[in-house]
């Protein structure tokens, strides 16, 4: 598990699924019985030390992580106006970190450079993968339907 920083990140079998699922399921029974209030929740920490009070938004958030933690997954906290390098941004998309430069000089995904590298807000790199699944989606309906026509 790397620190709090810029990026932080807990990899596949840093946590314990099952303890990541009984955590995930107190926390949605709390919002379940209280879903509009309170703003700040006290949430109690350990023998004899003094409680945490967070807000709302950063226990639903909490509540998200532990869920893909419960299924095994890694979870990595960007915050949205990070920068990320060429390859913190490929392992994003879920490609090489090659083929995401050819993006870059492409001018698909718009970046800046420092000295000789490369970084990409995260916005864009985000605006990239939404319009991209977008079009492969409308792709792959196009060829389902083309396949109903032709009787396949």
């Amino acid at each position: 598990m790397t620190g709090i920083g810029p990026v932080s990140s807990v990899q596949p079998g840093d946590v314990d699924a099952e303890a990541a699922q009984r955590a995930l399921r107190r926390i949605k029974d709390y919002l379940a019985k209280h879903p509009a209030e309170p703003e700040l929740i006290e949430v109690i920490v350990e023998h004899g030390e003094p409680s945490l009070v967070l807000p709302r938004p950063a226990i639903t958030l909490f509540a998200q992580i532990l869920a893909q933690l419960a299924e095994g997954r890694g979870v990595s906290v960007v915050p949205s106006q990070a920068e990320l390098t060429t390859q913190q941004a490929a392992d994003l998309l879920g490609v090489s970190r090659p083929y995401l430069i050819r993006l870059l000089e492409q001018g698909e995904i718009p970046h800046r450079k420092i000295g000789r590298h490369r970084r990409i807000a995260l916005a864009d790199l985000l605006d990239y993968k939404r319009t991209d699944d977008e079009q492969r989606r409308r792709t792959a309906d196009e060829l389902g339907e083309l396949g109903q026509e032709l009787g396949i």
